[in-house]
């Protein structure tokens, strides 16, 4: 049957895994609506369900209990996106940002003397780096923790109002510890931003001395998740609360690291972090197919208007609800490919450029996959009418809790220039403190000879690109024409940077006036990594039947990329008028002939069925 074809393929590497976590949540009932501090009070009792239910495990140390499974904690989060997102943030925050940087950061003694406690809930904690001056922009965090040698304590302050740590998920009522991002300062230099382990709260829940807290209050969704601003005034930590994986303090204030350079050290200590980055692009994924199988089901049985004979109109059946609805499941089916590999690559990466790539790729996924959860939840809304609005059929909550995943772990745009920074050149190994100065300069020295990075699909996609076929629905054409697209913006990026830089421009003016520029050299890279992934997956499909519908999927993603973009494709002679009609054609002709098996490909995502109970998917 392909519907169990399809769901065994999306379940891909970790398919036992994925289920067993789908049991696990389908035993979590969703918190029924309530004032905030009832939301907050019934998140935290669910998270002890998880807790208890073995969630977080997967992740962690073997010594501690755990499976030492990183990409499988990733996928276990993943799956928590189909409940209450309030949940999957909230678990994400205590073992993905809190445990895991105590785990990526800490040597061994900091984790004998806390993980076990993170993993079994007994120290909620918060992870505190967003400052209310400064999100994107990390390095320049304005926290210190400056060491003092006589008494062998780090001092952590908070300067001014702007350096308060802002919108810090488990801080306003539940974190009792927290991770402190800071600039470390010893003996009297600065080193930059390092990590501390900072206690907030008694066993009674009140906050310490020193240790000032606020509500951030009622948000626009996630009203599970207690948010809230942190301030610490000249707050003293044990020397032994650093973590020091990648920066030590010895007990007479010397400071010593592994890594050189303030700049690389800053970004190896950011890269153990990327975990975090990846989960939030697989949470947005499992949203946006929770609300494409709500909005799917209820185009299946909704009617309006009447056909000549008097029969009324299945609303699926008609052309436009069919082109707000399939692109959109196609995309998220190609992202879903591109998730898994990314999730593998993060399991499997060992060497340093591999980990390089990974997180310029889980940048770009990252960006990609929520904004497209924001545009797809919000197409599923409309294609629900008014009964989408209506807050029993789901929607609107998803809608408001997904929103803010455009500008958490990364706000998308600043992760788009990362990922363009990253195709112009390696550009970490060759340039000290990164800032655009620096990164206009060094573009302007090396002219880029783009070299392709190929995804899993190497051997595939080599024979593909090489074909001579330029057929709409040909894959190599598809390819090409994608592969063309990111080859020729990325070139026309590096000559751009060389000409202004050489004229002696002012190199914040250079990079800044090329920004969209920029934003576009990533999209088009991200795009046809996402195509290349979903490649692969229909190549590794068992069955011809499934085989032929996934074809047709992938048909209709690459297509409609192209459709997307049709204005550049006709500028630079990629297509012609004619061509770029038959384009839209074509999608049209794939909505028509996927629109028998729209409710089979979202059932495959395997959505728990009390997950999915409205009122809309009653009929």
């Amino acid at each position: 049957m392909p519907t169990d074809v399809l769901r065994d393929l999306l379940d891909g590497r970790w398919a036992d895994l994925r289920r067993t976590s789908r049991d696990l949540l389908a035993t979590v009932e969703p918190a029924p609506p309530g004032d905030l501090q009832s939301q907050r009070a019934r998140t935290f009792e669910q998270l002890r369900l998880l807790a208890d239910g073995g969630h977080p495990l997967t992740g962690f140390p073997k010594a501690y209990g755990g499976a030492d499974d990183v990409g499988g904690s990733v996928v276990a989060f993943e799956v928590l996106g189909f409940g209450d997102l309030s949940l999957m943030i909230k678990a994400g925050v205590q073992w993905g940002l809190f445990g895991g940087a105590v785990q990526a950061l800490g040597t061994q003694e900091h984790h004998d003397r806390y993980l076990p406690g993170i993993m079994s809930l007994a120290i909620p904690g918060c992870f505190a780096m967003t400052e209310t001056g400064h999100g994107s922009d990390v390095q320049h965090l304005r926290t210190t923790a400056t060491y003092d040698d006589d008494a062998q304590e780090f001092v952590v302050n908070t300067p001014d109002r702007n350096a308060r740590k802002d919108y810090i998920g488990n801080a306003a009522r539940d974190g009792r510890v927290a991770v402190v991002f800071a600039q470390l300062i010893s003996g009297g230099e600065e080193h930059g931003v390092h990590a501390l382990v900072v206690p907030l709260r008694d066993e009674h829940g009140q906050a310490l001395p020193g240790v000032s807290i606020e509500d951030c209050g009622p948000k626009a969704g996630l009203n599970g998740v207690d948010n809230g601003r942190i301030s610490f005034d000249h707050v003293r930590v044990p020397r032994t609360e650093l973590l020091n994986r990648y920066g030590d303090v010895a007990p007479d204030g010397t400071y010593s690291s592994p890594v050189d350079g303030a700049g690389r050290r800053f970004f190896t200590m950011l890269g153990t972090l990327v975990r975090g980055r990846i989960s939030v692009a697989g949470g947005a994924g499992s949203a946006t197919k929770k609300a494409l199988a709500l909005a799917i089901r209820y185009g299946e049985t909704r009617r309006q208007f009447t056909r000549p004979d008097g029969e009324e109109v299945v609303v699926l059946d008609y052309l436009a609800h069919q082109r707000q609805l399939l692109p959109a499941l196609a995309k998220t089916y190609a992202l879903h490919f591109a998730q898994e590999e990314l999730v593998s690559a993060l399991h499997d990466v060992e060497d340093d450029r591999g980990k390089r790539e990974v997180e310029s790729r889980a940048a770009g996924i990252k960006a990609i996959a929520t904004w497209h959860a924001t545009e797809t939840i919000q197409r599923c809304r409309e294609a629900c009418g008014g009964a989408g609005y209506l807050a029993e059929n789901l929607l609107p909550q998803l809608k408001a809790d997904t929103d803010v995943f455009t500008t958490f772990e990364g706000d998308n745009t600043v992760l788009l220039q990362l990922v363009a920074k990253g195709l112009l050149t390696s550009y970490r190994d060759h340039v000290g403190d990164l800032d655009t100065l620096g990164m206009a300069r060094f573009a302007a020295d090396q002219f880029v000879g783009v070299v392709i990075e190929r995804t899993a699909a190497r051997a595939i996609i080599a024979r593909l690109v090489s074909g001579g076929d330029d057929g709409l629905l040909e894959r190599g054409w598809q390819l090409r024409q994608l592969e063309f697209r990111e080859t020729h913006v990325l070139e026309g990026l590096a000559r751009r940077l060389k000409r202004a830089t050489s004229d002696d421009q002012d190199a914040f003016e250079v990079f800044n006036n090329a920004q969209d520029h920029v934003l576009l050299a990533a999209r088009a890279h991200i795009d046809r990594v996402v195509l290349e992934a979903f490649v692969a997956a229909v190549d590794r499909c068992p069955d011809a039947e499934t085989t032929a519908l996934l074809d047709k999927v992938c048909d209709l993603y690459a297509l409609s990329v192209i459709e997307g973009d049709r204005a550049w494709f006709l500028e630079h002679d990629r297509l012609t008028p004619a061509r770029s009609k038959a384009v839209t054609q074509a999608v049209n002709e794939l909505c028509r002939q996927l629109r028998p098996h729209a409710r089979e490909l979202v059932d495959a995502f395997a959505i728990p069925e009390s997950l999915l109970e409205a009122p809309i998917t009653a009929g």
